[in-house]
């Protein structure tokens, strides 16, 4: 089992790509190896659904943002380092210092690349030991300062493990300054790529992590991001107080509840009013949640979900000749089949059936909206213009709540708040922006 979504909701929320504008991913891209944006990559594709697990990885992150660590390895150095380890081809003692008194002889008529990668990757490697050291030192001197438990004490006396190993007594005698003796380079070549290879797997790995865990904290920090406390599925509800949307600057935060007795929201809104920004943002925070990341959020407690599926941003289909209509059918239809498994799930739609007429829209949204409520294991938001919707559910169901983003006039310009309340509104002010806009004007050639 796992956390369950699909492209379509990856694509609404923008959460993958590293180089797709603003996506979430690119949020917390502030890794500096490679190997620490890999595992960043790994817990975007692999959302948790066990709340033991998720509250772990959370208490990971916090443990490190309070300690607020710097990733203090040299950058340029480790690459050397990385590149060095990754080169062992010679695993018998013999044949490595035979290799390496080829590679010397070559340095001295003048062929010196080989001989200069060794010479600078051990160093380089013996360098990296040492700044993990100190790191990993200062992490357990932090953790002892301020009374908590050191949640990165096993990969500390792991380190701890190998730098102490007999093999390694000679890199206190290693600086950058001091060159080897031919006899001394092909012998500490041969321990670090060779003798101890699983152990400097090891230790890039740990880099790896250690890179990744500060990265994100670092970003929680920055952007005064919560981490999110998870709880059994079966108490079924999600509480956010002041969500947000990251890619926001300056965004206004919302409260909204979601629980077994009011597990479905109807939100209603006139255009820009923000409905779809706050579904979004919903739906944000909760993938970061499933991931055991910082949320962008005040506070926010949930029961674990199975998956999620949304459909705000639904396209047409030119290829295979579906309308923009036809293909909103088929993604209900996709979540339909979902929330017929009664998996513990949070669905979001934004604005239902708009792709069709309004009679058609909102014979829809009463029907689909509906049949949603009667699945007491789910989390439903559908937001919609039709307000008319709204007050036919009212009327059939007593698990709704209806909410509302509403719109302020100033004279004849809207002003949008952004703060949830609750009913359902009636503002229509499309044709106000079109009048704003002088578009008639235009086409009548008055402007």
């Amino acid at each position: 089992m796992s956390f369950v979504t699909d492209k379509q909701t990856l694509a609404d929320l923008n959460i993958l790509g590293k180089y797709t504008p603003n996506s979430i991913f690119s949020l917390f891209n502030e890794v500096v190896t490679f190997g620490g944006e890999k595992l960043l990559a790994n817990c975007f594709q692999e959302p948790l659904d066990n709340a033991e697990a998720i509250n772990r990885k959370s208490r990971l992150f916090s443990f490190f943002q309070k300690g607020n660590h710097l990733f203090t390895i040299n950058k340029e150095g480790f690459s050397i380092a990385e590149q060095y380890l990754s080169h062992t081809d010679f695993s018998n003692p013999v044949t490595a210092w035979a290799n390496m008194l080829r590679i010397y002889l070559l340095y001295r008529i003048g062929l010196d690349k080989e001989y200069n990668m060794v010479r600078n990757g051990l160093k380089a490697t013996v360098s990296l030991l040492k700044q993990l050291r100190d790191l990993l030192n200062g992490i357990e001197h932090r953790a002892n300062e301020y009374g908590g438990e050191n949640l990165y004490a096993d990969i500390c006396r792991l380190f701890r493990t190998i730098i102490n190993d007999k093999r390694l007594e000679w890199i206190e005698t290693i600086t950058p300054e001091k060159d080897c003796s031919l006899f001394q380079l092909a012998k500490y070549d041969h321990v670090l790529r060779y003798s101890m290879k699983d152990e400097m797997s090891q230790v890039l790995d740990i880099v790896y992590d250690l890179d990744m865990n500060i990265a994100v904290a670092n970003v929680a920090e920055k952007r005064g991001f919560c981490y999110a406390h998870a709880e059994e599925k079966e108490k079924n509800h999600l509480l956010f107080k002041n969500v947000f949307h990251p890619a926001i600057k300056d965004a206004v935060g919302n409260d909204i509840q979601f629980q077994g007795n009011e597990n479905v929201v109807f939100l209603t809104g006139a255009n820009m009013a923000g409905k779809s920004t706050l579904m979004k943002s919903i739906g944000v925070a909760t993938y970061l949640a499933h991931m055991g990341f910082p949320v962008p959020a005040n506070e926010m407690r949930f029961s674990v979900k199975e998956g999620m599926y949304t459909s705000i941003n639904v396209p047409d289909n030119l290829e295979m000749g579906y309308s923009h209509f036809y293909a909103e059918v088929l993604r209900v239809k996709t979540v339909a089949k979902a929330v017929a498994s009664d998996k513990y799930l949070l669905i979001v739609f934004d604005e239902l059936f708009k792709g069709t007429n309004v009679k058609d829209a909102y014979d829809a949204t009463v029907a689909i909206t509906e049949a949603f409520s009667k699945k007491n294991r789910g989390a439903f938001i559908v937001s919609t213009h039709i307000m008319e919707a709204g007050e036919t559910l009212k009327e059939r169901c007593d698990n709704m709540q209806f909410l509302y983003l509403p719109t302020v006039m100033k004279g004849n310009v809207p002003v949008y708040p952004y703060k949830l309340q609750e009913g359902i509104t009636d503002d229509r002010h499309g044709m106000v922006i079109i009048n704003n806009e002088k578009i008639l004007e235009i086409i009548k050639g008055e402007d």
